[in-house]
């Protein structure tokens, strides 16, 4: 495995090239987002997302999370949108919420045994933005084995994970807390994880 440097907005091409042809071809990255090292995977190609799983050491019934490059491309992923989650992407993405959505019945992506909903998010931060544009929407999860304190270095994620995945793409520390999690399936959005984007700041949108 190779640590990649991908500093700066727009981050470097060959980098983020280099990490695209690794997801196209099925093989697992590290990456930086706007909260902590995460892993990917391209859930379209056989198998990616089953490898993702493993290195993850996480069930299938814990369902990954979608990171998209605008609301578009979130678009195509779900169905029945509700207002309040359009209120909700145009408000905070890119940025730290992810929402849950009804997934739209034509998916192919492998994201584990849900098949009813989606997670989505678009992150800010330039790295996976820049993936998503050039390859599409990508599965991801925290950089670590479930249950684990998530990374957040690159030199941590190659220390625990080198041999499981294809690079990592260094970006520096990435530090934050978790994402603000709400389903937006039912009537009402409903707060499922507290994050930097607030109950409050939430409901106000509803």
């Amino acid at each position: 495995m190779a640590i990649v440097r991908a500093h700066g907005d727009p981050p470097p091409a060959k980098e983020i090239r280099l990490a695209v042809d690794a997801l196209a071809g099925g093989d697992i990255i590290g990456l930086p987002t706007d909260t902590v090292y995460g892993l990917a995977a391209y859930p379209f190609h056989s198998g990616a997302s089953d490898r993702l799983f493993r290195v993850k050491a996480r069930p299938r019934a814990v369902g990954l999370a979608v990171l998209v490059a605008d609301q578009d491309q979130a678009l195509q992923l779900c169905t029945a949108v509700p207002k309040v989650a359009l209120r909700l992407m145009e408000r905070y993405w890119p940025g730290p919420i992810t929402l849950v959505l009804p997934r739209h019945p034509d998916l192919e992506a492998d994201l584990g045994e849900d098949d009813e909903t989606v997670g989505i998010r678009c992150p800010a931060h330039p790295v996976p933005l820049a993936i998503c544009r050039r390859l599409g929407p990508i599965a991801t999860t925290s950089a670590n084995r479930h249950g684990e304190a998530p990374l957040t270095t690159a030199e941590e994620v190659e220390a625990k994970l080198g041999r499981e995945i294809a690079l990592v793409l260094d970006a520096g520390t990435c530090d934050r807390p978790p994402s603000t999690v709400v389903d937006c399936t039912g009537e009402a959005p409903k707060l499922l994880r507290e994050g930097p984007v607030p109950a409050e700041e939430v409901a106000a949108l509803a």
